[in-house]
């Protein structure tokens, strides 16, 4: 399991999501026929806007995913063999209850922060996917708003974009003090 993983996060890390989105067109929409090319704002119906946000949120959430499992494998790679981990084993405790109460809340710590910079990133980075799939969206917006100098729309995308960063970081903050007792907010 480890070497197929590290072998897609190497992928899904390796790849442009320029490059992802042209051939998943290629593969789901040219060769197969099962899901829509571009992304039509008329269409109505549940299922039909599900099939037409498969491969917009695929590509996005390939590149996230796969830099969340090269953290999470580090992390868990450098908490696995601490002293505590051989101690909760020694005590007798079943691997699994060492790997998830004792081993995974202490690697999670460096991946919530990957994790809350990522979050916003899906909201201002996705500029390239929405212009592959040609989706009307907050990343359209801003190169719209730079094209036609438009400085009111591109200072409050930009300013959006960095409430959500900064709520973000005081979220992974909280999230510290949760996972780590040793931590404290005051």
């Amino acid at each position: 399991f480890d070497q197929v993983a590290t072998t897609f996060a190497f992928l899904g890390f390796s790849l442009p999501t320029f490059f992802t989105g042209i051939l998943m067109i290629l593969l789901f929409s040219v060769y197969l026929g099962w899901l829509p090319f571009v992304y039509d704002s008329e269409v109505t119906g549940f299922w039909p806007n599900v099939k037409q946000s498969i491969m917009p949120v695929a590509v996005l959430g390939l590149a996230g995913a796969a830099q969340l499992m090269r953290f999470m494998r580090a992390s868990m790679l450098e908490i696995i063999s601490q002293d505590y981990v051989r101690t909760a084993r020694a005590k007798g405790l079943r691997e699994n209850s060492v790997v998830l109460l004792h081993a995974m809340r202490n690697a999670l710590i460096p991946v919530i922060t990957v994790l809350a910079l990522q979050i916003p990133e899906v909201f201002g980075g996705a500029i390239i996917t929405e212009q592959i799939f040609r989706i009307p969206g907050i990343g359209r917006a801003l190169i719209d708003g730079i094209y036609s100098k438009d400085v009111p729309v591109v200072m409050a995308i930009t300013f959006g974009i960095a409430i959500l960063v900064v709520t973000f970081n005081i979220v992974a903050d909280i999230l510290y003090a949760v996972l780590d007792p040793r931590i404290r907010l005051s």
